[in-house]
């Protein structure tokens, strides 16, 4: 079950391919964005979920509010989320030492390839 109730959304350019309902973060400057890659990048919000854009296309971000996200892993309701290397959501976990960026906060529980709903609140942790 996803459930959407988004605030702001910014449209960018796509700096690469964005697939539909993946984690954001910038790419070469503030008009540009790509598909997250790692829990260490820093995350601005999930990419809309209409026909994905290629590169040079512009592409709807949702950055505040609850959008709709593809899971990549179990997801139990409550989890801090990041990325992982496709841009998906899943649950964030960091070793000692060591930095994790996040997305939000699910609103549902899921296993990967479903979509699910992510409240959006930026921010980071550390192990």
């Amino acid at each position: 079950m996803t459930m959407r109730n988004q605030g702001l959304v910014k449209t960018f350019n796509s700096g690469a391919a964005i697939a539909r309902s993946r984690i954001v973060q910038f790419g070469a400057d503030e008009r540009t964005v790509i598909q997250s890659a790692a829990a260490t990048n820093s995350h601005i919000g999930v990419a809309d979920d209409v026909a994905p854009p290629g590169a040079g296309e512009p592409v709807d971000v949702v950055m505040s509010g609850v959008a709709t996200v593809e899971y990549g892993g179990s997801v139990t309701v409550g989890a801090l989320l990041t990325a992982n290397a496709t841009g998906q959501a899943v649950a964030a976990t960091a070793a000692a030492g060591s930095n994790v960026r996040v997305i939000g906060i699910a609103m549902v529980g899921g296993v990967s390839g479903d979509l699910g709903a992510v409240l959006l609140s930026p921010g980071s942790f550390q192990g």
